[in-house]
């Protein structure tokens, strides 16, 4: 080896790193190409995150998942979007609604929508689970609205359901855009007094909601019970609202520790 060229870390060093990420690093090489157990792994993940964005909702199987949590009977809404071929060309028709007449207006705090966005898969395996989270944390506080379940659904759609339900604050949980390594990750925005013409800067965003990997239930339940309590005393979401939740528990362990 030449003096020059840099030493190349063992394997059990990049063994190690990888726990800390999940970046494709130290992949290492066969001759001048990938090896092909790299090569492999990354078609796999493509593979995934295609099928994620392309797979049907279950909308019945997921709709008993959701009236298990006690909330109420969802109801099932669609977006002017007429097939996954259409909603992925025109991001538009997921934004408005086909029919909302199938929902009863009523005079709510919260109401909670679950749009499978461009990650049906991600609202599969947890969307139950992340609304039986938020209820378990925001039930004693607040009055819920039965739950809507939009499909072919972009975030803004929750902004006309969130009008026809009659709530002060709409939640919407949705599939993220599926990556290389993660394919089945939620989102979660919020919007304070919400209307159809709300823009992304009138919400608040947590992402990366996968548990065990990315953000747990609990967790994520927490952030948006603090997010909606800050909106309602700023009587505005978006850019002026601040998630302080981290900080707070950062404070709290520091008080702890000093005691």
């Amino acid at each position: 080896m030449n003096e020059l060229e840099p030493k190349r870390p063992d394997s059990a060093l990049w063994d190690e790193l990888r726990l800390s990420t999940q970046a494709r690093i130290g992949l290492g090489r066969t001759g001048d190409s990938l090896p092909t157990r790299r090569v492999l792994e990354f078609r796999s993940a493509h593979a995934a995150a295609r099928d994620a964005v392309h797979m049907p909702l279950e909308v019945e199987k997921f709709a008993a998942d959701v009236e298990k949590v006690g909330v109420g009977a969802p109801v099932v809404v669609t977006s002017k979007a007429t097939s996954r071929a259409e909603y992925l060309r025109r991001p538009d028709l997921g934004r408005t609604p086909d029919d909302l007449s199938s929902i009863d207006k009523g005079d709510f705090d919260l109401g909670f929508v679950l749009s499978d966005g461009l990650s049906p898969r991600a609202l599969m395996d947890h969307g139950s689970s992340m609304l039986e989270a938020l209820v378990a944390e925001l039930s004693d506080t607040y009055s819920i609205a039965p739950p809507v379940i939009a499909t072919e659904a972009r975030v803004a759609l929750g902004d006309h359901i969130a009008e026809a339900m009659g709530v002060r604050t709409v939640v919407v949980l949705i599939g993220e855009r599926p990556g290389l390594s993660v394919a089945d990750s939620l989102g979660i925005y919020l919007t304070h007094l919400p209307a159809p013409g709300k823009s992304d800067a009138d919400r608040n965003c947590i992402s990366n909601i996968h548990p065990p990997e990315g953000l747990g239930y609990q967790q994520s339940a927490k952030i948006v019970a603090g997010l909606i309590s800050g909106a309602r005393k700023l009587g505005r979401s978006g850019v002026a609202l601040k998630d302080t939740s981290r900080a707070e528990a950062l404070e709290s362990s520091e008080a702890l520790t000093i005691e």
